[in-house]
C-alpha cells in the first residue's frame, strides 16, 4: 500500500491505495496521519478512491483519527468512496459519523472559502 499526501487549497489530502485491513499496509497509512497530527496539520480529506477494501481495523484507524483531529479543532472528511468502502461504512452506520463526499473537489469545497483548482478530483 502506498499513501500519498498533498495539500490542495490549504487542505491536506491523504490518499491511500490498496487495502486497509491491518498489518503493514494500514500501519503506514496510520503513521502518515500521526505525522500530520504531530505537525499540527489542520483539516484533512482522506481520499479513498484507490482503496480496494476496508475492514474493522481500517475503520478503527479512521475513527481514531477522526477523534484526534476533532479534539485539536480540525476536521477529517472522507471522499471518493468506492462502492465496497461505502457499503462497509453504511452497514456500520459510520456515514452518520463521517462527512463523506462523492468527489475530492466536493470535500475540499466543504471547507468553505477556498479556491479549488480545476484539476482537484
Amino acid at each position: 500500500m502506498k499513501t500519498h499526501v498533498k495539500t490542495i487549497a490549504g487542505v491536506t489530502v491523504v490518499a491511500p491505495s490498496g487495502r486497509l485491513m491491518g498489518g503493514d499496509e494500514t500501519s503506514a497509512f496510520e503513521e502518515k496521519l500521526y505525522a500530520l497530527l504531530g505537525r499540527g496539520t489542520g483539516d484533512v480529506v482522506v481520499d479513498l478512491g484507490d482503496v480496494d477494501w476496508i475492514n474493522s481495523t481500517g475503520l478503527s484507524v479512521l475513527i481514531h483519527h477522526w477523534h484526534e483531529f476533532r479534539e485539536r479543532g480540525f476536521k477529517l472528511r472522507l471522499a471518493n468512496l468506492t462502492r465496497k468502502t461505502e457499503d462497509v461504512l453504511v452497514i456500520s452506520r459510520l456515514t452518520e459519523v463521517f462527512d463523506c463526499y462523492e468527489t475530492l473537489k466536493d470535500a475540499l469545497a466543504s471547507f468553505g472559502n477556498r479556491t479549488i483548482p480545476q484539476t482537484a478530483g
